[in-house]
């Protein structure tokens, strides 16, 4: 079966997948927090710990971004741990073909903190043979990795191949596009771009 997408909030709700593995809104353990992490200390692996940003509680309820709280667990117990000096430490696993990227900060705070995430396509023919992901999902997937890689390029020759017919939430835009279109199409207020740069930049007139 597809995936869902998005979903209300879930503050102080723990939340469990098919793997076991749990994720709650709780703060640090009190005890944990006094103990103040230096910059080059490896977050932890515990998803309980991690309290959430408002810029990760908006991306959990924009569609098309496939981020769920028991899949961010699943990337913070199972997934690869790196640094990167652009945003951090990241946690990043690949489920049935679609890797998920998790930033958290460790520092600064009475505890670990949710930053952002992304999916991003590992391996499109894993995908579209799994239950997890419909064609659609792997289709919108792709979509917003292209426009999300170079943002201030317009990118008409990787939006064309691709057939996304339901909306998903970019910028201020719910969009679209449909093949052979090298553009993608706003559903509220008609605009059309062929960059991540115009999307963000120009405020939906719905």
């Amino acid at each position: 079966m597809a995936s869902r997408q998005g979903g209300p909030d879930t503050d102080g709700v723990s939340a469990t997948d098919s793997h076991g593995v749990s994720l709650t809104n709780a703060p640090a353990d009190p005890a944990a927090a006094t103990d103040r992490r230096q910059a080059a200390s490896v977050p932890p692996r515990e998803p309980s710990r991690y309290a959430q940003t408002d810029h990760f509680r908006r991306r959990l309820r924009q569609t098309g971004r496939y981020l769920s709280l028991p899949l961010v667990a699943h990337t913070i117990r199972e997934g690869q741990l790196r640094f990167n000096s652009a945003d951090g430490w990241r946690f990043a696993a690949v489920i049935d073909g679609v890797r998920l990227v998790t930033v958290v900060s460790d520092t600064g705070t009475d505890s670990p903190v949710l930053v952002t995430g992304w999916t991003e396509v590992a391996d499109r023919e894993t995908a579209l043979a799994r239950d997890r992901w419909s064609r659609l999902d792997v289709e919108t997937i792709t979509l917003r990795s292209a426009l999300a890689s170079e943002s201030d390029r317009q990118c008409p020759g990787e939006i064309r191949p691709r057939t996304v017919a339901r909306p998903f939430e970019l910028g201020d835009h719910r969009v679209s596009t449909a093949s052979g279109d090298g553009f993608v199409e706003c559903h509220d207020c008609g605009g059309r771009f062929r960059s991540k740069r115009a999307l963000v930049e120009k405020s939906c007139r719905r």
